[in-house]
């Protein structure tokens, strides 16, 4: 992965979690990374990179808002220097309820966030990427792509338009050099995923389907979106790869 060293990378929603534990994996090769998230903590979040020695800038933006979305893109440029070579689009918004009680408007803010900002970012990148004529776009998926989930109709809505947008980006901009992928995490010990943890039965009844028998880590998550992000992964375009501990294998 030495030829990650002095890329440029945006990765949303890093503040925490599996998005965090990407940026810390990316910029452990030398990764410059600018992270995109609402999270009133991000300064703290890109202070604590920054002293364990890493290139690291902070944007706060609300990734929900559609017209701020070029204008929040080419701010996170300037702070990585007018470059960019890698875009992780890892924000998502998760609200689980039942079908029947969900509220439109909710419905439509995680459609927003999921897919339509993913959509936004990646033709962004793309354009300023086909100037080199290279670049990496991974976006992160759900093992939930797939599989309807229990009350998560609009994440796992979004999850799956992730999935079939990330094949139809792939088809048009391989030739341009560009990779398209997407990553499918299963269940991680994450804050998204807290109202599950605090569930004994729900918790119980999804370990018991994991073959590793064990929520993942985030920092599982890193080796993948270092593979992605490399020229080792040049000749793989419109991949879905799960990291599920095999979920999605039983």
């Amino acid at each position: 992965m030495k030829d990650l060293n002095g890329k440029k990378a945006i990765v949303t929603g890093a503040a925490q979690g599996l998005g965090l534990a990407m940026t810390e994996g990316l910029c452990s090769y030398g990764v410059h990374v600018c992270i995109i998230d609402v999270s009133p903590n991000l300064p703290d979040v890109v202070e604590a990179l920054k002293k364990k020695g890493y290139q690291a800038e902070g944007l706060q933006a609300d990734l929900s808002d559609q017209a701020q979305i070029p204008n929040v893109f080419h701010q996170a440029l300037e702070l990585l220097g007018s470059e960019l070579d890698i875009l992780v689009n890892n924000a998502g918004i998760h609200k689980p309820m039942p079908a029947m009680d969900i509220p439109i408007a909710d419905f439509q803010r995680i459609l927003e966030v999921n897919v339509t900002t993913v959509f936004q970012l990646s033709r962004l990148a793309a354009q300023k990427m086909s100037e080199k004529g290279k670049g990496k776009i991974i976006n992160i998926a759900s093992v939930l792509a797939t599989q309807g989930g229990f009350n998560a109709v609009a994440y796992s809505t979004s999850k799956g338009a992730v999935a079939q947008l990330t094949k139809s980006l792939s088809n048009e901009w391989a030739q341009g050099g560009i990779n398209v992928n997407a990553i499918a995490p299963g269940y991680y010990e994450t804050e998204l995923n807290r109202f599950i943890l605090n569930d004994e039965e729900r918790f119980a009844s999804l370990v018991s389907r994991i073959p590793a028998g064990r929520f993942g880590q985030p920092e599982e998550l890193a080796g993948t979106v270092q593979f992605l992000a490399s020229n080792k992964s040049n000749y793989i375009n419109g991949a879905i790869i799960p990291v599920d501990g095999g979920f999605l294998g039983r």
